[in-house]
C-alpha cells in the first residue's frame, strides 16, 4: 500500500494506492487482483475487494467501483444511484462512509479531495480519457457543486516515461491537437517515441489550479508491486490483473 504525503495530512479522509500484494488470486493474477473485468476467478476477485474494504474500514457494499471504458464521463455518487452499476471513468461524492475505487494496470489513478467542500473523487486516466478531457470534466463537476474550492490531487503509480513506447500515429494525434504537446514526447528511433503520460496528466491538473503530488512508481518496470497491461502483452500472457486505488470520507 502507498499513500500520498499531501492527502494523508487530512484527518477527514482515508486513502490508499494498493499494490498487487496481499490478496487471494493465483497465477498471472497473483495476488491482489481487483479487476472484475479480468478473467480471474470471480470468487478470488470478490475476496480481494472484501480485503480492500476491510483495510479502509468499510463493508464491502460501501466500496463503489466503475465500469471503466476509457471515456471522459464523470458521475456523482448520490444516495439514489449508490447501488446502481456505473459506467464512467471518474467518480465524485459528498457521501460519508462510502469508498470510491479506480482500477488500473498502467493507466493513471488519480485521487481527489476538495478540502473546503468535503468532496472526494477518483479518476481513471488512460491516454484516451486524458486526451478527451476526463480530468477537466471531473474538476468542472466538482466546481459545479461549489465554485469556492480547494482541490488536492494525488497522481498514483502508472506507466513511466521511459516505458511508454508509442508510434508516429499516436504522436501526431497529440500534436494535431496542440503543438505544445511536443514536450510530452521523446524520440526513441525513427518510428517510435516515448510518452510521458504522468506529466501530461499532472499539467492538466495544474492548469485547473489543482494542488498535486505524486506517488511515483513505474507500473511497467516494477513487476514486484504492480500489474501492467503492457508488460503482460510483451510476456504474451492471456490476461492481466488490476491494482486498485481508493478514497473515502470519514
Amino acid at each position: 500500500m502507498f499513500r500520498s504525503k499531501k492527502l494523508k495530512k487530512f484527518k477527514d479522509i482515508n486513502h490508499f494506492f494498493f499494490s498487487k500484494k496481499g490478496g487471494f488470486s493465483k497465477g498471472i493474477y497473483k495476488s491482489l487482483n481487483c479487476g472484475k473485468g479480468s478473467k480471474d476467478s470471480k470468487t478470488n476477485v470478490l475476496k480481494n475487494l472484501k480485503y480492500i474494504s476491510n483495510k479502509i474500514g468499510l463493508k464491502n457494499k460501501d466500496l463503489v467501483l466503475m465500469n471503466q471504458t476509457h471515456s471522459n464521463k464523470v458521475v456523482e455518487i448520490k444516495n439514489k444511484n449508490l447501488k446502481k452499476k456505473i459506467s464512467s471513468d471518474a467518480l465524485i461524492t459528498k457521501i460519508y462512509g462510502v469508498a470510491l475505487g479506480v482500477v488500473t494496470a498502467d493507466c493513471v489513478p488519480i485521487l481527489l479531495y476538495d478540502r473546503k467542500n468535503k468532496i472526494i473523487g477518483c479518476i481513471h486516466a488512460g491516454w484516451k480519457g486524458a486526451f478527451t478531457g476526463i480530468i477537466k470534466n471531473t474538476i468542472k463537476k466538482m466546481k459545479q457543486i461549489n465554485s469556492n474550492n480547494e482541490i488536492y490531487a494525488s497522481i498514483g503509480p502508472c506507466i513511466g516515461k521511459n516505458s511508454y513506447e508509442v508510434d508516429r500515429k499516436f504522436y501526431k494525434k497529440f500534436i494535431f491537437k496542440s503543438k505544445k504537446n511536443k514536450i510530452y514526447f521523446r524520440k526513441k528511433n525513427q518510428n517510435k517515441r516515448l510518452f510521458d503520460l504522468r506529466k501530461f496528466v499532472a499539467d492538466s491538473l495544474i492548469k485547473l489550479k489543482v494542488k498535486i503530488d505524486h506517488v511515483n512508481y513505474d507500473t511497467f518496470r516494477d513487476s514486484n508491486n504492480f500489474f501492467s497491461y503492457r508488460r503482460s502483452i510483451i510476456l504474451k500472457q492471456s490476461d492481466y490483473g488490476r491494482c486498485i486505488s481508493v478514497i473515502t470520507l470519514i
